[in-house]
């Protein structure tokens, strides 16, 4: 059977889903993209907008364990559990501490560095032929320090310099004349020289589904409840339909275990619930013009077309509990120590399109998994991506048409095989 007449599903039409749905159509095999919401409706609608290339460490660090009783105890900190959720999440916790130790982090920042590499070059061919170029910005962006001291911002600016990351440590000075409208309480800031974001992260899922569908893609809107692997083909079904096709990628996000456990396989993921707050930006002389994160408040503020977004936080509640906005509001907050132009909010008055809360799939490793299913051939996964789904979405579509064509794979994925969670 010749690739043009080869049928690919993708399920999952967030930024990961897209990729490798439009890197298939344009290697020639007859793609349809199926989502039970939408092209972009999840994470890939409200996320940062930062293609974090800079992001080379692991979440798992032993830092993290003496911080744990203060995280139980405010529900608005940076990071927060449920206590209802506790019991749920504690199995992947366990799995995360085992990450820790420092043979298996350095071996996991490698990973993430060979994924990092490239993910922003790979992009810019895709954007071009979208007509979307306009779409990524490449001016860097800032990691700010307002108490942290200067032999600590020292020693984090080593770590990044020695791991490979392009970085310039900046006093307050240097700092406001890159980005006037920070806040005089910062007192020193990384600028990594080689990120960059997107005013719109929505539009850019969008733009690059529509280049796909203009090559013959077709999209179908369905929830996929079961998936049956057979010999020569699987078939995809809801309540109401079924789909047959000759290769699946799975790349549905938090929404990928059940259909990993209907396979037979372990994923332990958990779910990271993340918000942001959009407000306008009040002072357009001084707008800011790239992504600035903070290291003591854990969030970032990215410029985008209706002006700010505030985003970061990570809440462990599953799937099911309902949002707590006042995660978003707390956001606010946190910007006006940060910047010096911020709009007026009222916390206790938002609006709906203003907040939101979405679902970051995390693995224990902070390693996405990327490959062909263990033990279907015809089946590969591009899942798990957690706070990088958008910065990897161009790298992950790459790989994985390298999967299906039957290629090599221009960098070694045995770091990302579902292999490593269900070995015999």
């Amino acid at each position: 059977m010749t690739k043009e007449k080869e049928t690919v599903a993708v399920i999952g039409a967030g930024i990961i889903g897209v990729n490798c749905a439009l890197q298939l159509q344009a290697h020639g095999y007859n793609v349809t993209l199926i989502d039970k919401a939408g092209i972009g409706e999840g994470c890939s609608k409200g996320n940062a907008g930062h293609f974090a290339t800079e992001q080379v460490f692991p979440l798992a660090e032993f830092n993290l364990l003496w911080q744990l009783p203060k995280l139980l105890l405010d529900p608005l900190g940076p990071v927060s559990i449920s206590p209802k959720y506790l019991p749920t999440v504690l199995p992947w916790f366990f799995k995360f501490i085992g990450n820790m130790y420092t043979a298996k982090r350095h071996k996991n920042m490698e990973a993430l560095k060979a994924l990092n590499k490239h993910a922003i070059e790979l992009y810019k061919p895709l954007l071009k032929a979208a007509n979307a170029e306009h779409l990524l910005t490449s001016k860097g962006s800032l990691l700010v320090f307002e108490t942290t001291n200067i032999n600590t911002v020292t020693k984090h600016f080593n770590t990044y310099k020695n791991a490979g990351v392009a970085v310039k440590l900046l006093d307050r000075q240097q700092t406001l004349l890159l980005e006037p409208s920070i806040h005089n309480k910062v007192n020193y800031s990384l600028y990594f020289t080689d990120v960059g974001h997107t005013v719109d992260p929505y539009l850019f899922c969008q733009s690059l589904a529509n280049y796909a569908f203009s090559l013959g893609t077709v999209f179908k809107k369905l929830a996929i409840s079961k998936i049956n692997y057979r010999e020569k083909n699987i078939e995809l079904a809801n309540n109401s339909e079924k789909l047959v096709f000759d290769k699946v990628v799975i790349a549905t996000g938090a929404w990928s275990k059940v259909l990993a456990e209907q396979l037979g396989y372990n994923l332990p993921m958990e779910y990271e619930r993340g918000y942001h707050l959009d407000i306008p930006e009040i002072n357009k002389d001084h707008a800011l013009t790239r992504p600035v994160a903070s290291a003591e408040r854990k969030f970032i503020i990215t410029p985008m077309t209706h002006g700010l977004r505030l985003a970061g936080t990570v809440e462990f509640a599953g799937l099911d509990l309902p949002a707590n906005m006042k995660r978003a509001n707390s956001l606010y907050k946190n910007a006006l120590n940060v910047l010096s132009n911020i709009s007026p909010y009222d916390c206790e008055a938002p609006t709906d399109e203003q907040r939101w809360m979405g679902f970051r799939p995390s693995m224990p490793d902070s390693l996405p998994v990327i490959g062909t299913a263990p033990l279907h051939n015809n089946i590969y996964f591009a899942v798990g991506h957690q706070h990088l789904g958008l910065t990897l979405g161009a790298v992950t579509g790459k790989l994985i048409t390298q999967l299906v064509n039957g290629e090599a794979t221009y960098l070694d994925i045995s770091p990302f095989s579902l292999e490593r969670f269900n070995k015999a």
